[in-house]
């Protein structure tokens, strides 16, 4: 019975080891952040009102300037950022935090495409009815859409950085 116990705990540890399910070191911590990049950088287009109204002396501006123009200088960089989250999100080897957040900024990604697929929707709409949309609506629209992607993004990177998963996103 202890020989086989033994096995069992050897076994539960070459488990945990493979899966790499242990409590996340500062690094995994630290990495476990950067995925969330891929959302915030899809999300900007939302926060073209809030962010544009600085007269660029806001550093946090200026560094989110240069990180979009670089993810944009790529081709296809959402693309090819996707495949790179959904396949590392995906290696066992990868701390459990790491790669829980690479799945879910994949998700918050995907989640963005629908507020702009109901934009695109209701302008056709409003232009087939003749009806004019006020611009102060879309811009209200798109604060509110990147005030919720930053609180939800603030919650993520807060929760990560403590060692918790950030699982509390409906």
């Amino acid at each position: 019975e202890s020989k086989r116990q033994e096995q069992e705990a050897l076994l539960a540890e070459a488990k945990l080891e493979f899966l790499n399910e242990k409590e996340p070191t500062t690094s995994d911590k630290i990495v476990s952040v950067l995925p969330y990049l891929f959302p915030l950088m899809d999300g900007l287009q939302y926060g073209r009102f809030l962010l544009g109204a600085e007269d660029g002396g806001n550093p946090f501006v200026v560094i989110l300037a240069v990180l979009y123009t670089l993810y944009r200088s790529i081709p296809f960089s959402g693309f090819v950022a996707f495949f790179v989250l959904n396949f590392l999100g995906g290696n066992p080897s990868i701390n459990r935090l790491v790669r829980f957040n690479m799945q879910q900024a994949i998700y918050i990604d995907i989640a963005l495409f629908f507020p702009s697929l109901l934009i695109g929707l209701g302008g056709l709409i409003a232009s087939g009815a003749g009806v004019q949309v006020p611009q102060v609506a879309g811009e209200l629209f798109s604060d509110f859409m990147f005030g919720t992607l930053l609180i939800t993004l603030l919650y993520c990177t807060g929760s990560s950085l403590l060692g918790k998963e950030p699982s509390s996103i409906p």
